[in-house]
């Protein structure tokens, strides 16, 4: 069951499946088996993306619209700028590492292959890995968020959900440090998914005019400092990511719409397209200068680009691909699609024993099995280029017509790229000219050279790179996935495309089949759609290829969505992440929002005692209260043959806990208080003095006059009790809105109080900027000095709570409960009754799939 950090009315239901209820396993059915049981999570928070539009916000609300938009578009623009300018470092010190290692290693395997001094290359290359990789684990033991890619994680904060030290600065440096030293270290990774999380830092660290880490850089600009704009900021740098990493803009901005966003909206859609192209400009500009000394000329746009695909001038029969190739682009996304699935199988299983056996144990455990993959990975390229490889004719693939990229390539170029291990002059070793280069330059070899790699060959690299990448996506180490997995589908397309031409002699493109390839494994791993195919097409400036790519993509996600789900959903399920999907199932519609809220409420009055608020946070875990009154005048006539309070009751008799039990366990936290008439404030019984109401008085005209009446001072002191019957324990609350956890904390923190013989006109005022001034991590209700607190002074929230929240009524379907929950990006949505009175409170835990299927379940049980 998925993790409820943020539930405001239930307890935390985030445990083990071995300590689920009774009740629950029944609800649940429990039909998991052991391997698909889900494993230990902890708690997630979400994020309050639905605006508080409360009086502090409304005075500076013109301000924010209008004077500081020009600001919002200057922080893009310098978003782009930064990610394209982490890109550069990432790539400058990547090629630096890895020309330093293959040049050192490649000059002592041709000195050996004459000495017979094998061994001694061997440990050189194993020396350089393992020292990278090391380095890399150590920065990952500083901040765990920055292993892997990045992508599950960024995935669910835009989804909704608080995932700790995700965004923060030290993720960052850990991060774009991380990988360059673990792709550079020989590991089969990319360096594209951590882009897209280093980009999504950026975006959500630098608009905020401060650092946590860095204390000394806080300025006085807070109005960009709430979940909402920094989510905005998040999706434009994760976007940028994206840009940088393929050299695709267009492909970046569909990717933060697809795979992230819970909430999207159109100016959002123009800011983060601006910051992607921002993004590819300064990466361009710098790595043409950089590598070319071709300042402004913008050839390189991307770290990965896949070079032109283009026949020959003098070669007319040549084409791309034809309308008969679309039959083995099918069968090559239906291929893609079950590869991609195996690999999701396999890297799961080995995800739930990391989860089981690794990550409990010393955390230098984790940096051992970095070194154990850093080890067999070498090993098995070094073994692998030297034994299994074939001898390829170098001229031939010089002079064939259909080579795009080696015959543009001066021959000081061809000579860094081929490798001639073992083999006589003017020949090369095909194996190694694969495992001995950069994945980009391997890719571009599968994509542009014609006839050069044996079927053995192809077969042999395809299985090796499959396997140590599935075993190396998960290690304690930076690592994306977007680059092996295009190399591993590569390699399969030209399989297929070498099989054509020798076997059945049908003319085609071989580099088409390729990237064909390349995109079936890519789509049957990720299961990405559009973006996938715009960031294909962008990445190979052939629009051409558009439909190609496209049909093998969705027939690829088909077929694996059939055995499994995304390697990226996969990992977020294993976490315990509450990600909610684009739709729910057409069968929850049997369900109402009745069915799911949770009707126990936690609440606040208008105006409510400091003892109680104290007591409030102290005794819950819940991060926002409604705002309620209860209708105690002339009560009992009221509710007298009154339906709806019936309904009241009959929502509520499920309740753990009663009004009564709550006050109880209120009391009993005051006994911890440093101040005695905070400890026995609860033992006075102060009698409720409710004026009596004469006899025969309009009860229609009590309505109207109370209908526009100030909040009334209910004090939670005149409390129920357990001589209360059923009906007065569940009387109406009428609801006036929401007020958050962290807000309230700041209240009494900042004194924000008046005395009972005063009127709340006197209560000091907050702005806007104070109440944002902690933010994001606000002060915790146990770091308050509670003998500074006077127990028997008033907070009106009136003025800081949200008076308007998104609200269903209890007959609402499911369908549209969650679309309005996901769309509108809420946190809470109050169930409220026809006549304004809640009776129950819908969180992220009450729509994850795996609580909807136990109350569908309980459904068909009750039926």
């Amino acid at each position: 069951m998925a993790c409820c950090g943020n539930c405001l009315c239930c307890h935390c239901c985030c445990r083990d499946e071995e300590t689920r209820t009774p009740e629950e396993l029944t609800i649940l059915g429990e039909t998991q088996d052991e391997e698909d049981e889900i494993l230990p999570r902890k708690d997630y928070e979400s994020l309050d993306y639905d605006r508080c539009i409360n009086e502090p916000y409304v005075e500076v609300l013109e301000e924010m619209n209008n004077k500081y938009e020009a600001v919002r578009w200057m922080l893009v623009f310098a978003i782009g700028v930064s990610v394209g300018l982490v890109g550069v470092f990432v790539d400058f010190f990547v090629r630096l590492f890895t020309q330093l290692k293959f040049n050192l290693v490649g000059k002592s395997v041709e000195e050996c292959s004459e000495k017979g001094c094998l061994a001694l290359s061997l440990l050189e290359l194993l020396a350089f890995n393992m020292t990278f990789i090391f380095i890399a684990s150590v920065l990952v033991l500083i901040e765990p968020v920055a292993a892997g890619s990045g992508i599950p994680e960024i995935k669910s904060y835009l989804n909704g959900v608080k995932i700790p030290g995700i965004v923060r600065l030290r993720t960052f440096v850990c991060k774009a440090i991380g990988v360059l030293f673990t792709v550079a270290g020989g590991l089969f990774v990319g360096k594209e998914g951590p882009m897209i999380h280093s980009g999504a830092i950026v975006g959500a660290g630098l608009p905020q005019f401060q650092s946590i880490t860095f204390k000394k850089i806080n300025f006085d600009f807070p109005y960009f400092r709430s979940d909402r704009d920094k989510r905005d900021f998040v999706s434009a740098g994760a976007a940028a990511g994206v840009a940088a990493a393929f050299g695709a803009p267009i492909g970046g901005t569909l990717f933060s719409l697809e795979e992230g966003s819970s909430f999207w909206n159109q100016a959002l859609t123009w800011k983060v397209l601006f910051c992607s192209m921002s993004a590819t400009f300064t990466l361009n500009f710098f790595r043409s200068g950089i590598n070319y000394n071709k300042w402004g000329s913008f050839q390189l746009p991307g770290l990965l680009n896949f070079g032109e695909f283009k026949c020959s001038d003098g070669d007319k029969k040549c084409h791309l691909w034809t309308a008969v190739d679309l039959a083995f682009f099918v069968l090559m996304g239906v291929v893609g699609g079950l590869l991609g699935a195996f690999f999701n199988c396999i890297n799961k299983r080995l995800a739930k024993y990391r989860m089981r056996h690794v990550h409990p144990k010393a955390k230098f455990v984790r940096v051992l099995e970095s070194l154990l993959v850093a080890m067999v990975t070498t090993v098995v390229i070094f073994v692998a280029s030297m034994t299994l490889g074939e001898c390829r004719d170098l001229a031939s693939t010089i002079t064939n017509n259909n080579t795009t990229y080696l015959v543009s390539l001066n021959e000081d170029v061809i000579n860094s790229t081929i490798r001639q291990f073992f083999c006589p002059n003017k020949t090369y070793n095909d194996m190694a000219t694969l495992f001995f280069n950069p994945q980009e330059v391997a890719i571009h070899q599968l994509f542009h050279q014609d006839g050069t790699f044996s079927p053995v060959t192809l077969i042999v690299f395809f299985v090796l790179y499959f396997l140590l990448a599935c075993w190396t996506y998960g290690v304690s180490v930076p690592s994306g996935l977007f680059v092996p997995s295009l190399l591993c589908g590569a390699a399969f397309g030209r399989l297929v495309a070498n099989l054509l031409k020798i076997n059945l002699g049908m003319d085609i493109y071989s580099g088409t089949f390729a990237l064909i390839g390349a995109a079936a494994f890519l789509g049957g791993v990720v299961r990405m759609t559009i973006s996938l195919t715009v960031i294909l097409i962008e990445s190979t400036n052939e629009i051409t290829y558009g439909l190609p790519i496209m049909i093998t993509l969705m027939v690829a996600k088909w077929t694996g969505d059939f055995f499994n789900k995304g390697i990226y959903d996969i990992h977020i399920h294993l976490r315990g992440v509450p990600l909610l999907e684009w739709e729910t199932e057409v069968e929850m519609d049997k369900l109402t929002a009745s069915d799911i809220m949770e009707p126990n409420l936690t609440y606040v009055y208008p105006h409510t005692r400091i003892q109680s608020l104290v007591s409030i946070l102290r005794t819950t875990v819940y991060h926002a209260f409604p705002v309620v009154t209860e209708n105690r005048d002339n009560e009992r006539e009221f509710m007298k043959g009154n339906i709806l309070i019936s309904n009241n009751i009959r929502f509520k008799k499920s309740s753990v806990l009663t009004r009564a039990g709550e006050q109880r366990r209120r009391c009993q936290s005051m006994k911890s208080y440093p101040s005695s008439e905070l400890r026995n404030v609860c033992d006075d019984q102060l009698a409720a003095v409710v004026p009596a109401m004469e006899e025969g008085q309009d009860m229609l005209q009590q309505m109207l006059e109370r209908r526009h009446a100030p909040y009334p001072n209910l004090y939670p002191d005149q409390s129920p009790s357990e001589e209360w019957t059923m009906e007065e324990r569940f009387r109406p609350l009428t609801f006036h809105g929401i007020i958050l956890r962290s807000q309230l904390v700041n209240l009494l923190i900042r004194g924000v109080c008046y005395a009972e013989n005063q009127s709340s006109a006197t209560q000091p005022r907050l702005s806007y900027a104070e109440m944002t001034e902690d933010y994001p991590r606000f002060p915790d209700i146990h770091d308050l000095d509670l003998a500074l607190l006077n127990p028997r002074m008033i907070v009106d929230v009136t003025s800081y709570m949200n008076p308007s929240p998104y609200t269903v009524s209890p007959n609402t379907h499911v369908s549209q409960v969650f679309n309005l929950f996901r769309t509108m990006g809420l946190r809470h949505l109050p169930v409220v009754n026809a006549v304004g009175e809640i009776v129950g409170i819908i969180t992220r835990h009450n729509l994850t799939h795996e609580f909807l299927l136990g109350k569908l379940r309980q459904h068909y049980i009750t039926i």
